[in-house]
């Protein structure tokens, strides 16, 4: 193989590299900014019946 086909295949093992890491970059901040909306969502979201539980009656 000679040295312009090495740097060729070099060149293009670096550019699909830097693409899978650009790639996991977005999908990493993409999964940030979710986990950060789920529990925005979660917070806002009222218990459906915040009196229910506070009491147990128990008879022997």
């Amino acid at each position: 193989m000679d040295i312009a086909a090495l740097s060729m295949a070099m060149s293009q093992s670096s550019v699909a590299q830097q693409a899978s890491l650009q790639v996991m970059s977005m999908s990493k901040d993409m999964a940030e900014q979710q986990g950060q909306q789920l529990t925005e969502m979660l917070k806002s979201v009222p218990a459906p019946h915040p009196y229910l539980g506070g009491n147990l009656d128990i008879s022997v």
